[in-house]
């Protein structure tokens, strides 16, 4: 068959439409589309001439993995996965390190609070940094810093000298290095699928690999502390970091790449916080979840704690219920972060971040109000999920609208908005489970997630119209303006009058001029 050029592109097989109605989209006019949308589109549909009808195909798997089709995202897609379940076994472990020495839910609120608490101090200095330095270098210093961390937590726990300060110095001195991990990871991005129309879907599968971590990590660590203890779960992480530095190293990445010149970092910061502060979309997205990360730090934190003493956990259980709960929390972020890869557009998502968020502290409500393992597993599902769909819609927009020239900037904002508040959430955690008790901790968290949401919503029309002209300036909408101008007006039809006595009709314009 001919190769035709229809709405979408050129096709040996037939021809790629929009609308499944018979085929007289083969005799429309050429249109442009913009570069990569032939990928985009025929990545979530296939349509073939059959019998004069076109016949749609939906290939939803296509759709949700079109970014890997970029050998360095693939590369970092698969040696990062590898790596951040090893981080979710050191994440458990730890906490279960610290509750097993102390017995003391202000300890387990402090670790969190040190290793959070420089990262929020340091990253934005990261993001100034981060826009100048090569991205795939910084991340793979920043990797192999980490694993170092992990070499020492094992040193310590093996030979039976770990002590609490000891977690805690270490904490905070990875703290200090995610700052710029996380910078440059969320910065690189771009770097790795270099289709701006890909990035969407590419944070969609980061945020989905995350959490497949999320749901084999923990559930490892359970099973591996309860055979033999913590320490298993500190050398598997260290030798995961070597997956990723070798995926880094594999890329072929241009290197030495500065992004930024000539300024100060004083002024640069001062150039990438006036940015985010002047634009209304990304700052009410990054206060929404500067909430939203402070007030679900109790889930982290206080697992261990639902695990004990409201389901009833002994010291042999104690480890695999946690991992359960966590693994609940985690097939739920999946789910989220697939359906918001076969999204192909970002349009909507402000509703979205909204649903979600309310969703999420009615699952918080949920838990606190549990006091069954099965419950808990299934209202943790839904939490796991509406957490993910929140805070992965919030990066995929932000990273959607921001400026180039910013982006390693505006990302240590989102970093710190993320990870910076989470320092105040895990201390307060602790804080307030010490005092009033675990399930009143998490129900008052989920209940200012609920009122963060409302207010949020209130807020859309605006937040619509302020982002309106930012997806026209990017392309990601037309401009109604540009749809009346692009499109030609219809030639009006003369108009006509029969007159009784002739059998012919005349035009009313001849009619009028006589």
């Amino acid at each position: 068959m001919p190769q035709r050029r229809g709405a979408i592109g050129l096709a040996p097989t037939g021809v790629f439409c929009h609308n499944p109605a018979p085929c007289p989209v083969a005799k429309a006019p050429e249109t442009r589309r913009p570069a990569g949308a032939e990928q985009a589109e025929i990545g979530s549909m296939t349509t073939r001439v059959a019998g004069g009808g076109c016949k749609r195909e939906t290939t939803w798997l296509r759709a949700v993995g079109r970014s890997l089709a970029h050998r360095n995202f693939r590369l970092f897609f698969f040696g990062q996965g590898i790596s951040v379940v090893g981080t979710w076994m050191q994440q458990i472990a730890t906490i279960l390190l610290v509750y097993r020495l102390s017995h003391s839910s202000f300890l387990l609120g402090l670790v969190g609070f040190t290793s959070l608490v420089p990262a929020a101090l340091v990253t934005p200095l990261a993001g100034v940094l981060v826009d100048r330095w090569d991205r795939r270098r910084t991340v793979m210093a920043a990797q192999a810093l980490a694993m170092l961390e992990a070499l020492a937590l094992l040193a310590l726990t093996v030979t039976g000298a770990v002590a609490v300060w000891q977690v805690l110095l270490l904490g905070g001195l990875v703290g200090v290095v995610n700052a710029f991990d996380m910078t440059a990871r969320q910065s690189f991005v771009i770097d790795m699928v270099q289709r701006p129309e890909d990035l969407p879907n590419a944070i969609a599968l980061n945020s989905s690999m995350f959490n497949a971590a999320r749901l084999i990590g923990p559930a490892l660590a359970g099973v591996v502390i309860g055979l033999c203890g913590e320490w298993p779960c500190f050398a598997l992480n260290a030798l995961s970091y070597l997956a990723v530095l070798a995926s880094l190293w594999a890329m072929r990445v241009p290197c030495g790449r500065r992004r930024v010149a000539g300024q100060g970092i004083l002024a640069g910061l001062r150039e990438g916080l006036g940015y985010v502060a002047g634009s209304l979309p990304i700052r009410s997205l990054l206060v929404l979840l500067g909430m939203m990360s402070m007030m679900s730090m109790p889930l982290t934190v206080l697992m261990p704690l639902v695990a004990g003493e409201v389901l009833g956990g002994g010291p042999e259980t104690l480890g695999l219920l946690t991992g359960l709960l966590t693994a609940a929390l985690g097939v739920g972020a999946l789910g989220a972060s697939l359906a918001l890869a076969a999204r192909r557009s970002v349009v909507g998502l402000s509703r979205v971040i909204a649903l979600a968020t309310g969703a999420f502290g009615l699952g918080m409500v949920g838990l606190a109000l549990s006091r069954s393992l099965w419950l808990s597993l299934v209202v943790l599902l839904v939490t796991g999920f509406a957490m993910v769909a929140q805070m992965a819609a919030s990066n995929t927009l932000v990273q959607a609208i921001v400026e180039e020239d910013k982006r390693g900037r505006v990302m240590s904002f989102y970093a710190l908005a993320f990870v910076g508040t989470a320092p105040l959430g895990s201390l307060l955690s602790g804080c307030l489970a010490s005092t009033v008790g675990s399930t009143a901790t998490i129900l008052g968290c989920g209940l200012v997630c609920v009122a963060g949401s409302l207010v949020f919503a209130a807020l859309l029309p605006g937040f619509r119209k302020a982002v309106h002209p930012i997806y026209v300036r990017i392309g990601i909408v037309q401009d109604a303006a540009g749809i009346q101008a692009a499109t030609p007006a219809p030639r009006p039809e003369p108009s006509t009058i029969a007159i009784p006595y002739r059998s012919a009709e005349i035009p009313a314009a001849r009619r009028s001029a006589a």
